[in-house]
């Protein structure tokens, strides 16, 4: 029988799954990085979230560790190349939390546009600033989708019904521009969906090649006024090139689901009254917290009957 260290919090759902499996399922989801190291060695799986890293020297300590399976899209808190190097399946779930994502940036855009977290925080301190607080419609705004994968996909979709244009752009455009077309957005290279975007939100992993890519220069490519949004990964943004370009008016507003410091990002960013934030909940919806405790449960089970 396979044992399973559960190191973070998942949905029961998935939990269930394993057990009724036959899984030897061990719940230990406030696990220290000291504590599962000397216990890791146990165990034939172990399933993570965000929280826990699987370094170098947690996978040497792992001599049974045959998966890893991360409820959830990012995989930059694995060791990739050594858990391949060791023989080790990793395994995720992108396809369970796309469309909570999507509507999260779909909400952010809505409240940039309406500035309707400014006019909330300005009515409970009272003031009732009618005149000041004039925004603009989002229909026929144009929506620049760095990463066109799932949640890029689904988002285009969904703007696309709201009356958006959209430009799309992803390092593999051979293999997803047949979804572009589908949806009615562009294929375009990145100088163009710069130049022409009202709204540019990003879709991609944090990867040595996307770390810090919307920086000084790609920012001075944008159209002036342009909003921003990240709900991908935190380092894809360069926050001091961010908070420049906000105090020049370069930009005119970002959303923030992720940043380069978690749980304390940069208070001088995230108390900017044109900077709206979130705590990293792109994935914090019940219906995604269901499907990613699911999905990588239906994974280790195939995997574990193979």
């Amino acid at each position: 029988m396979a044992k399973v260290i559960i190191c973070d919090p998942i949905h029961e759902d998935g939990v269930k799954m394993l057990r009724d499996a036959g899984l030897d399922v061990t719940l230990d989801t406030e696990v220290t990085a000291e504590e599962l190291l000397k216990k890791i060695s146990e165990y034939d799986a172990m399933v993570i979230r965000s929280r826990t890293k699987v370094t170098k020297e947690l996978l040497d300590a792992a001599p049974s560790l045959k998966a890893i399976a991360r409820a959830g899209v990012g995989l930059d808190n694995v060791d990739l190349p050594y858990a391949k190097e060791k023989g080790i399946e990793v395994f995720n779930s992108p396809e369970a939390p796309c469309n909570a994502v999507a509507e999260l940036v779909l909400g952010m855009m809505f409240n940039m546009a309406r500035m309707i977290s400014e006019a909330d925080a300005g009515m409970k301190q009272g003031k009732w600033e009618k005149k000041k607080l004039t925004g603009f419609e989002i229909q026929g705004k144009t929506l620049g989708i760095i990463g066109f994968g799932r949640i890029g996909y689904t988002l285009g979709k969904k703007a696309k019904c709201l009356g958006m244009r959209v430009l799309a752009f992803d390092v593999a455009m051979d293999r997803v521009k047949q979804y572009i077309e589908e949806i009615g957005a562009e294929a375009v290279d990145l100088d163009t969906l710069y130049a022409q975007s009202n709204f540019i939100t990003v879709h991609v992993p944090l990867l040595p090649q996307t770390k810090h890519m919307i920086n000084k220069e790609a920012i001075a490519k944008m159209r002036n006024g342009v909003h921003l949004i990240n709900a991908a990964r935190g380092g894809v943004i360069d926050e001091a090139a961010l908070k420049e370009a906000l105090d020049s008016g370069k930009v005119k507003g970002a959303a923030l689901d992720v940043f380069e410091e978690e749980p304390k990002p940069d208070e001088e960013l995230v108390c900017r009254s044109n900077v709206i934030c979130t705590p990293h909940i792109g994935a914090g919806s019940v219906e995604a917290q269901i499907g990613n405790s699911t999905v990588v449960a239906e994974k280790l089970i195939k995997f574990f009957n193979s």
